[in-house]
């Protein structure tokens, strides 16, 4: 059993407050920040625990991941992918990511939407048509039965509001 937990970065600069040329580039707010730190202590709170951090290497997604593994005390497991980068292909990951994830069972997925939201419809229904959207900072839980024959659940689906009520 593969758990995969999918985590839209935290509260980002607007794109009309952020004065950079590139969007990569664009940081977490200061409350953004704050929020994060009690979303981390809240899945914590959950019991939750991973092998395997994947993130986009965009700034606010990064960011969002380094809090959730200073958390955790789990630096080692974070690794920077840019097939979650925000214009990634949600289809093309999906090909990817058992290379990636070799033995890892409880996966932390950090990015940008609609990408997360249209991968967890293709693991659903196999279709990239947005089921859910995931708030800034919302986590969901989806679990799979193995990757080579996927039978994938949704088991949860958390808002940012949610997860800062439980630090």
């Amino acid at each position: 059993m593969i758990e995969v937990y999918i985590l839209r970065h935290a509260v980002a600069k607007s794109r009309d407050e952020w004065r950079g040329d590139d969007d990569s580039q664009r940081p977490l707010t200061r409350k953004g920040e704050k929020e994060m730190w009690r979303i981390a202590k809240a899945m914590k709170k959950l019991g939750l625990s991973f092998d395997l951090i994947l993130s986009s290497p965009f700034v606010r997604a990064r960011r969002t991941a380094e809090i959730v593994c200073d958390v955790f005390k789990a630096p080692g497991e974070l690794k920077l992918t840019p097939a979650l980068g925000a214009e990634a292909n949600p289809e093309r990951f999906l090909k990817q990511i058992p290379k990636m994830i070799r033995s890892a069972r409880q996966i932390l997925l950090v990015g940008h939407e609609p990408f997360l939201s249209e991968l967890v419809a293709l693991l659903l229904i196999r279709e990239p048509r947005p089921l859910i959207k995931l708030s800034k900072g919302g986590l969901c839980k989806v679990t799979i039965a193995s990757m080579r024959s996927p039978q994938p659940v949704l088991e949860w689906l958390l808002t940012r509001e949610q997860l800062v009520g439980m630090s």
